[in-house]
């Protein structure tokens, strides 16, 4: 069996002028990086802003298994089973990140016959954007301690800088640093500590500003420590925004890319769904609408997390509105909510598959509650036995919900089009009903419960001592009419990644409160959610090579 490397190696690619050209982008509306790699000008926007929308399906998923259950595949494998069937059609996803490419979970960008290439480069460090966002990072800590050294003149309280690191690799051994040591010419010395990039705000602040004079004003609200008073230093204050903005401005632009179909891609962005509202750029999306009839764009996670930030951040920020989810399903993650341990996956047995299904109905409850039409791609996998499919898809209709069996890892696009037709009628015959799932005027508290209530199943929240004095001092601020933005763990509706399925009775912990003030939202940390992942014991990086011809080997 080919690898996915293998696969997209064969593949027959077109210039990304042709590319371009099949929803009508000229090529002086391409800033092209290659043959097969085109960033979107300011140009194109201008020409197609007044075009009316396409319809917008926003993929998500169950709860996941370590692994993933082929989000970005079934993404990929549906804009090319669209455009088999004879749909303007394009996708929209975000950029993958060197920490899961070169850690466990792979990168993001499909897999099979389901892919965009180049897979290699996109992978790895495509046009630059990740670089980008962690060297504007950066060079805003460089200001502020910069600042400390000469002087402080704002009264900075080197105690409470919050402003941390970034670097786009799973590094774990710099989570918690000691900065400025060896003399007062080195600067002055605090505990500092790096994220990774994927969950800075300035990724978040790309991802969600709507043009270039958007971007600068959001950098400049960037709040990075506070005086001994108490008063918030920002950017803005530092004078930061507009060196920042020189770094961002060609990341600011969507990526172009194809599938191995040849259909259209927009990679653009790359916030985790985790610890970020992980979506792809709000500005590739708009492209997108604008130039196709159907935009398919993956949301990070399982639908309690990426779905539900989409419609309560990313729809709300950008004026969206989503036609209709994907809920991506599969066998494997039921057997696990079904009370099956990892390494029993493989092993059939339909009656795991039916205990587990309570996980998949509770996010189709989610959606209904978004007002979201969906359907349910049941994702094969090669172990998966008929009976179990049988079983999956009965259960799925039984509750009244959509469902077709996606192929696309196999098949392509040929694989998608039963799912495809299905999507399609559900955008005709069931409009959306899209509303948030709370109003802006709550208090914070009231949008966090409700989220943890409503969308988790918790039966209450609790608060830490700290998390209470930053509302406290929030809501004092003004900042508690922003949006909520949940850092939890991917693997459960709780806190804890240990209660599989559909779990009840249990407290969500609210341990620390944030605001990105620039992104526009507040971060509420639950559980034991890391900002800096660390490698597996056995990183995928140890299977990667590249031979003297300049051949990629074992990247997936």
């Amino acid at each position: 069996m080919q690898s996915d490397v293998e696969i997209a190696q064969a593949a027959q690619l077109l210039p990304i002028t042709e590319v371009a050209a099949q929803v009508g982008i000229s090529d002086d509306e391409l800033e092209p990086y290659g043959r097969h790699k085109a960033k979107l000008t300011p140009l194109l926007w201008d020409r197609i802003k007044d075009h009316p929308d396409g319809r917008l399906v926003l993929v998500t998923a169950i709860t996941p298994t370590p692994t993933g259950e082929g989000k970005t595949t079934t993404t990929v494998g549906l804009g090319q089973a669209l455009a088999r069937l004879g749909k303007r059609a394009m996708i929209a996803l975000r950029e993958p990140s060197l920490g899961p490419v070169f850690g466990v979970k792979g990168g993001a960008a499909g897999g099979g016959r389901s892919q965009v290439v180049p897979m290699e480069d996109i992978n790895l460090h495509f046009t630059g954007d990740i670089h980008a966002v962690t060297s504007a990072h950066n060079l805003l800590a460089v200001m502020l301690d910069n600042h400390l050294h000469h002087g402080n003149d704002l009264g900075i309280d080197p105690r409470h800088v919050v402003w941390p690191r970034v670097i786009d690799l799973n590094d774990r051994a710099l989570r918690r640093t000691v900065i400025g040591l060896g003399g007062k010419q080195n600067g002055v010395p605090r505990e500092d500590g790096f994220m990774i990039t994927a969950a800075s705000e300035i990724m978040a602040i790309l991802c969600l500003a709507g043009d270039l004079a958007d971007l600068k004003e959001r950098l400049a609200r960037v709040i990075v420590a506070y005086t001994r008073s108490g008063s918030r230093v920002t950017a803005g204050d530092l004078k930061a925004q507009g060196a920042m903005a020189l770094l961002l401005k060609e990341a600011l632009k969507p990526n172009l890319v194809q599938t191995l179909e040849n259909t259209p891609a927009l990679v653009h962005g790359g916030p985790f769904a985790n610890i970020a509202h992980g979506a792809n750029s709000l500005i590739a999306t708009r492209y997108g609408l604008k130039l196709a009839d159907y935009l398919v764009t993956e949301v990070g996670f399982g639908a309690d997390l990426g779905a539900e930030k989409f419609v309560n951040i990313t729809a709300r920020v950008g004026g969206l509105r989503p036609d209709v989810a994907v809920l991506v399903a599969t066998v494997r993650a039921l057997k696990l909510h079904g009370g099956k341990r990892k390494n029993e996956l493989k092993i059939p047995d339909p009656a795991a598959v039916q205990r587990g299904f309570a996980n998949l109905e509770k996010h189709l409850e989610n959606l209904d509650r978004y007002g979201l039409p969906a359907v349910v791609a049941v994702n094969r996998f090669p172990p998966d036995t008929q009976e179990e499919i049988d079983c999956l898809v009965e259960l799925c209709r039984d509750v009244g919900a959509e469902v077709a069996v996606s192929e696309t890892w196999a098949r392509g696009g040929a694989g998608g089009e039963e799912l495809a037709r299905k999507v399609i009628r559900a955008t005709v015959e069931r409009p959306t009903r899209y509303e948030p799932l709370y109003s802006l005027d709550l208090p914070l508290k009231d949008k966090i419960e409700r989220i943890c209530r409503e969308v988790y199943g918790a039966a209450d929240v609790q608060y830490s001592k700290e998390a209470e004095r930053s509302i406290r001092m929030y809501t004092g601020q003004g900042l508690d009419r922003l949006p909520v933005c949940m850092a939890k763990t991917q693997y459960s509706f709780s806190d804890d990644p240990a209660l599989v399925g559909r779990p009840s009775g249990f407290a969500i912990t609210v341990k620390e409160v944030t605001a990105s003030a620039g992104a526009g939202f507040v971060v509420v940390r639950t559980g034991d959610i890391l900002t800096m992942p660390g490698l597996p014991s056995h990183p995928a990086a140890e299977n990667m090579d590249i031979d003297i011809s300049g051949q990629v080997r074992g990247l997936f």
